[in-house]
């Protein structure tokens, strides 16, 4: 099988690395407009050879988008428009909605599979791709009534030899659920960075107290706003439904602190100890 990666960062890096150990790809072709990065993926033989959209799509059996949500929603509906009726198209987004109603109305919208790999880290850059990344982690396929039989097989046969796990849902649903256990995540880490560095500002010795549990509560942080503006964006009102709630809880801690009620502060953290059992 010929692939096509659009975008040859950490995510489509990751997968190129994992489909070449599986010998699932025959031929990878690396496209990106960062040309620092197509350069890097071919000196790291993460791609076979550096081209063009047009070229890339001529010559593949499967194309895959791995690039911002946003720029996704705009290139998905001009890659379908060059595709032919036995290549298939897959996406790697964090949001899916709005990736999806990109195309509903598509022709060719049968040749396209809308996917996400429930893995990431706040790193970037082909350097970062990692072929062992997805191993048991999730693979959610969006709208797969939506997909041509054909199409959808192949998608399930890569998230196979990505050792992932299919999990079936509509798109609507997936954003819901990714606003809950991946951006808010990403919110608080960020938001959490910024007032220990408006407090470093006064203390600047705060940053060699810092343990590994600072460290790693605020590791989301470092994750970039190309990628992550988007999200937020294409997933606004998810994301504000769960962050309303968050703030709310917060405010329960404020309280309790401020009325030193002590017994209500153990009642919080133990019930958010539950989550012991659902998180191994």
């Amino acid at each position: 099988m010929n692939i096509s990666i659009i975008g040859v960062g950490l995510i489509g890096g990751s997968i190129a690395l994992k489909l070449k150990q599986k010998n699932v790809a025959d031929f990878i072709y690396g496209i990106d407009s960062n040309i620092e990065n197509l350069t890097e993926a071919l000196a790291l033989n993460i791609i076979n050879e550096k081209t063009d959209l047009e070229n890339g799509i001529k010559n593949s059996d499967l194309i895959i988008i791995a690039i911002p949500v946003d720029s996704t929603r705009k290139i998905l509906p001009k890659i379908l428009d060059l595709v032919s009726d036995k290549q298939i198209v897959m996406d790697v987004g964090s949001t899916k909605s709005g990736i999806v109603n990109s195309v509903k109305d598509h022709p060719k919208r049968a040749r396209f599979v809308a996917f996400h790999p429930m893995w990431g880290t706040e790193n970037h850059g082909p350097k970062s791709a990692v072929a062992e990344s997805f191993s048991g982690k999730a693979g959610v396929i969006c709208n797969r009534e939506e997909s041509a039989q054909d199409a959808l097989h192949t998608v399930e046969n890569i998230v196979k030899n990505l050792e992932m796990h299919p999990i079936y849902m509509n798109a609507e649903d997936h954003d819901i659920h990714t606003a809950y256990i991946s951006h808010i995540s990403h919110i608080t880490s960020y938001a959490l960075a910024n007032t220990v560095l408006e407090k470093e500002k006064e203390e600047d010795t705060i940053f060699q107290l810092a343990s590994s549990g600072f460290s790693s509560t605020v590791r989301l942080a470092k994750s970039h706003p190309e990628m992550w503006v988007p999200i937020f964006k294409q997933n606004k009102e998810n994301v504000l439904d769960v962050l309303n709630e968050h703030i709310s809880q917060l405010r329960k801690f404020k309280s309790a602190l401020e009325k030193d009620n002590f017994e209500y502060l153990e009642e919080l953290i133990t019930n958010a100890n539950r989550i012991r059992g659902i998180l191994k």
